[in-house]
């Protein structure tokens, strides 16, 4: 299963367990309609008691709340996503353009390597086959001869093998790379699925005196969770822009016959890292959008994780980068 496949899983997770944010309000009506008979009363007799005329429109709020907890997934939950939504598309599509340019310089840049390196003569046969057997059709059965083959079996073994651990760690980069995206988006979800099911509870609290601040409480936690996704892939997109650049610049100086190229991807391999521990902030750049309380130790806890994970990436890349250049620097 691809990783996009997973993203859409977490979406249809969603939307399958939003009917129970309905059957929550059966729960919810009752206790907002105990909360709106003495929140009238209490007004009503402050009125009273002081020979004031009773002030209709405060007594408005709970019948207000009480009909937001009957249609509940259809006016709050409806409401709100579809206010969020053209953000979160936005957000998708400048996602995507960035994506595809992506892929198209990284397969340019790949092919104009691999001719960069068909072109020198020392590297040539490490590459191609067509060009290693000519070379070995060149040479004789001669000792000195015998031992050039053997040499260039070595070198294009050694050659595979040094290839074969980058492209491993490469990939490992980008499995890492890919989940951390998973799990912010897995809380995410598993936020908005708890703040949508338990909403109606909230708004039936929110009529009882002294909780009236728990409705903006769940609006601004609820928005900012569903910020979320709009902010990762804001984050993803300008990761994929810079390595657009770098791509085009590395292409620029591939059309140069003479430029040898480096293959060790090591701009790629610090952008990726700097992309495993980004991913981490994203609760707080949002938090920075629309300010939320109660999600600091969450917070806390997924930046700490972040640069557990960066040290330990990074001590890989460097390991790896270090040996790699100890090989070339002793050939």
């Amino acid at each position: 299963m691809e990783w996009n496949n997973l993203h859409e899983v977490l979406r249809s997770l969603y939307d399958d367990m939003m009917p129970l944010a309905g059957d929550m309000a059966a729960v919810a009506k009752g206790l907002a309609g105990l909360g709106a008979m003495f929140y009238v009363a209490l007004k009503v007799w402050q009125a009273l008691s002081r020979a004031e005329p009773i002030d209709m429109f405060p007594l408005l709020r709970p019948f207000a709340l009480g009909i937001c907890i009957m249609f509940f997934p259809t006016i709050v939950l409806g409401g709100v996503n579809a206010i969020l939504s053209p953000v979160v598309t936005g957000t998708h599509e400048i996602l995507e353009d960035q994506v595809l340019d992506l892929n198209r310089l990284q397969q340019q840049k790949d092919q104009l390597e691999y001719e960069a390196m068909v072109r020198n003569p020392e590297t040539a046969y490490m590459v191609s086959d067509a060009e290693f057997d000519r070379k070995l059709d060149e040479l004789g059965w001669s000792p000195s001869d015998i031992g050039t083959m053997s040499g260039m079996y070595m070198d294009r073994q050694a050659y595979k093998v040094e290839k074969a651990i980058k492209d491993w760690f490469r990939n490992l980069l980008e499995v890492l790379f890919q989940a951390a995206a998973l799990v912010v988006d897995t809380i995410r979800t598993f936020f908005l699925i708890v703040l949508s099911i338990l909403g109606p509870i909230a708004f039936a609290l929110s009529v009882w005196d002294g909780f009236q601040s728990t409705l903006n409480q769940w609006l601004t936690r609820y928005i900012s969770v569903y910020l979320w996704l709009p902010v990762a892939d804001l984050f993803s997109s300008m990761l994929a822009r810079i390595q657009s650049l770098i791509l085009e610049r590395d292409i620029e100086m591939l059309s140069d016959p003479a430029f040898i190229p480096d293959t060790s991807n090591t701009v790629y391999i610090i952008f990726m890292i700097i992309g495993i521990v980004g991913y981490f902030t994203i609760p707080t750049v949002t938090g920075w959008i629309i300010q939320a309380g109660g999600a600091g130790n969450f917070t806390r806890n997924v930046n700490q994780t972040a640069m557990k994970a960066g040290n330990v990436t990074g001590a890989g890349a460097g390991s790896a980068a270090g040996n790699i250049g100890g090989r070339l620097l002793n050939k």
